[in-house]
Formats: structure tokens, sequence, C-alpha cells
């Protein structure tokens, strides 16, 4: 990696880009630690326990703490991450947004248009949600009398909050189109990215805290051994990520021999490579982006929900048992939706056909699409099994070391150690990273390509 970033920093034109990125990660890093105004923040933000595992977690860490501190890219590229679930879900079921996927790279256009609308309504949703939030656990600025602000002056507070804080949405949506159009790697992934490295000396810090709750190593005490367990599993699952990221089934091609003009083409035998994990890391990210709405309309509420929707609330809180299978289903799901967009079998049979060529074993048409729609649905589910193990084992860890120390020690309010969100953060970080440097590598293989001249 760190070859081909040097390699790539020599030629002029990647230099520029790499640069660019580096830019525009620095504005939304700074963009992450200015405080928006009306609010009293102290130093340990708004999460009341640094270990949390719920929304409010994930939320932060999908923010880069931005959440946390509540600055103007608090929402950061999460409302922009929804908008486009529901514009992919929607070109399904709609024929109109069907047709415009259709249309090349005018549709494209349009459909990029109407996500970015959908965005800012999104962003002002959780904007509102997230002023309702602050009001209610008494983070908002109050008068020189120590009483709330009312009438006009409760409205402008309000306005100004949620206008900034969608605004700050908007900015980032704008800064990840501009790292597509001008930068290095894909917008979204790298505000991700950046997000994620920017929180890591923390989460290194938690590992290795005296707190009895989140590592506890190097001063002994009883749970002293759960700081190498989880550091080894952490790093087990980057070589793991690698190993997924790299794998691939090939299914073999045959061309026939023609004869054009006075020269023969073909009879070669070639083949279609198909990742395993097809779908990258977005399986996660949209799974992740879906449970986090039903926890986004609980911040309007007043108050602890109760009956029925605090069970309902709970369920999508990552220290509750019910979240692993919820998470599992979703995650298979996105995998399958996925596949579904970026490989058509019927339209690859198509094209083996029209170029002479044909699988070993199968007639050309539609025995042809039908093996590669096999093929492509195994490769579906062991792909999304195996992002799944990622993902959740974080959390089974978390919910295990929980329960082996409470009937240990007899203490309930003693827990384990919290990785729930080192799962998706490190298949984020993983994957991002290993997407940014095949997209160099091939850029440089464009530039260095000889061609025919020479």
């Amino acid at each position: 990696m760190l070859q081909t970033l040097i390699k790539a920093w020599k030629i002029a034109d990647l230099r520029k880009k790499l640069i660019f990125t580096a830019f525009i990660l620095l504005v939304f890093r700074i963009g992450s630690a200015i405080t928006i105004p009306f609010v009293n923040i102290g130093a340990g933000g708004i999460i009341p326990d640094a270990n949390d595992s719920s929304f409010l977690s994930y939320l932060n860490m999908m923010t880069g703490d931005a959440f946390n501190y509540a600055t103007i890219l608090a929402m950061s590229i999460t409302p922009y991450i929804n908008s486009s679930i529901i514009m992919q879900l929607l070109g399904v079921a709609i024929p109109a947004l069907e047709r415009l996927q259709k249309e090349g790279e005018e549709g494209r256009k349009k459909i990029a248009t109407i996500t970015r609308y959908v965005t800012i309504g999104l962003g002002l949703m959780q904007s509102t949600a997230y002023y309702f939030f602050l009001r209610n656990q008494g983070f908002l600025l109050m008068r020189a009398d120590g009483s709330a602000f009312t009438g006009f002056s409760a409205v402008m507070q309000a306005l100004v909050i949620i206008f900034v804080l969608t605004a700050g949405a908007a900015l980032t949506m704008w800064l990840g189109e501009r790292i597509n159009e001008k930068g290095i790697g894909n917008g979204v992934s790298m505000i991700l990215f950046a997000g994620i490295v920017a929180r890591l000396p923390r989460m290194a810090a938690q590992l290795f805290s005296p707190d009895l709750r989140v590592g506890y190593f190097f001063r002994g005490g009883a749970y002293y051994w759960l700081t190498p367990i989880a550091t080894l599993c952490l790093l087990g699952m980057v070589a793991f990520i690698v190993w997924m990221d790299n794998a691939e089934r090939r299914i073999p091609v045959q061309y026939a021999k023609r004869v054009v003009g006075r020269k023969m083409y073909g009879g070669q035998s070639t083949h279609i490579p198909i990742k395993v994990n097809m779908s990258g890391v977005m399986p996660v990210i949209f799974a992740s982006s879906i449970l986090s709405l039903p926890p986004t309309i609980q911040l309007f509420m007043r108050g602890e929900p109760q009956g029925f929707w605090r069970s309902f609330f709970s369920a999508f809180e990552q220290t509750n048992p019910v979240y692993v299978p919820i998470y599992f289903v979703l995650i298979l799901g996105f995998a399958y939706f996925y596949s579904s967009i970026q490989y058509d079998p019927i339209e690859m049979a198509n094209n083996i056909r029209k170029n002479s060529g044909a699988i070993p074993g199968y007639r050309p048409g539609q025995p042809t699409s039908d093996y590669i729609k096999r093929i492509i649905n195994r490769l579906t589910l062991l792909g999304a099994l195996l992002l799944s193990i990622i993902a959740l084992f974080p959390i089974i860890f978390t919910l295990l070391s929980t329960w082996i120390l409470k009937f240990s020690f007899g203490n309930e309010q003693e827990y384990g150690m919290n990785i729930a969100m080192g799962g998706t953060s490190t298949i984020i970080m993983v994957g991002v990273a290993l997407e940014t440097v095949k997209q160099i590598e091939s850029q440089m293989m464009m530039r260095h390509y000889k061609g025919f001249l020479e």
C-alpha cells in the first residue's frame, strides 16, 4: 500500500488528486470541530457513557465524534447515505425512476439531483430531531438567570440550530461529490474513513484504560485478559477482511475461432472474475443506516418510552440480542440487492454469445444465463455470510464478555469490554483503504500503458 502511494505521488496528475482529496478531508475534519451556536457541550460530549454501544455511539462513529460534540457537521454523510438507499429502493418500485436509471448519463444526472433534494429533506428531519434531543437533555444555552429561552428567542434559537445542521449535511454531501469528481476514491467512503481514523486514538486508549468496564490491562485485575483477546480479534478481522476482499470465483469462457479477412481471431480461453464480496462495505453501511432510523424517531419523544415502544426502540440497541438477527438479515438483503444491481446474468450471457464465446458445458443463451445466475447467488450468500461474521462478531463478543463477567463475579453493574462498534469500523476502514489503493493502481496502469504504438 505504501509503495503504491509513493509511486502515485511521483505522477503529477495523481499527486494533484491526492492533495485535493487530503484537502477536502481536512475541511471535513475542521468542520467536525466547530460547535454550532446556542449549545453548551461539556468536555465529555452529549453521550453520557463513552463506552455506550447504542444508536448514539453509532452516529458518533459515523460522524467522527462530530455528533458527540454538536458541531456543524454533526449530521455528517448519514443523510446522503440514507437518501441513496431510498432512491435505489424506489428505483425498483417506481417505473419512472427505473426508466431514468436506463437512460444513461442524463438519467443518472437527474437521479443524482433528486437524491440531493432528498438528502436535504432527510438532513432537515434529522437536524430537527437532534435539536429536540439537545433541548430535552439540557444542552442548550440558557438566559443569564438560568431560565430557558421563550417566545421569539426560542424560535430563532431552534431555527439557527436546525438550519446550521442541515447546511452542514449539505456541505458534507458536496465535499463527497467533489472527491468523486476531482479526487481519489469514493467520496462517501472517504469521509467515513476520515471520521473513523480520527477516532482511532480514543479507541486505542479505551483498550488500555484502567477502567474495569473497558480494559484494565496494565494494572492487573480480574479483567486483564480481555484487552489482549480483543486486540488479537481486531487484528484477525483485518487479515480476514483482506483475504475476503481478494477472494473471487473465475467463470471459464472459451471463444471460438473466427476469420476476418486474412486474419484469425479468437480461439483463446479466458475467465470472468466475480468477487466473493462483490458488494464491498456498502451492505454494512446501509444496514447500519436503516437500523438508525427508528432511534432517530425516538429523539423526537420526550422522556423514556414505555410499554411496547420501549421494547421496540430497545431492539435497535447493539446491546440487545435481538439486534444481531435484525442486523444479519439486513446485511443479507442488501448484499443480494447490490449483486442484482451490479450483475445482470442475461446481459452477461448475451455479451458472451455476441463475442462468439461460451462457457464449457453450457449452451449459449438461457442455459448460460441460468448458470451465471446460480453462481452469483451462491457467491452473494457466501460473501454476505463472511461479511456478517466480521460485522457481528464484535457485538457477540461484547455480549458474551458481559454475561461471563456478570455470572462469574455476581455483579450486575459490571460489563465486559465493549468492541461492538469495532466490526463496522474495521470493515469500513479496511474496505475503503483497499478500494482506494485499487483505484490508484488502476489509474497508474492507465497512465503507464504502452499501447500498440510502442
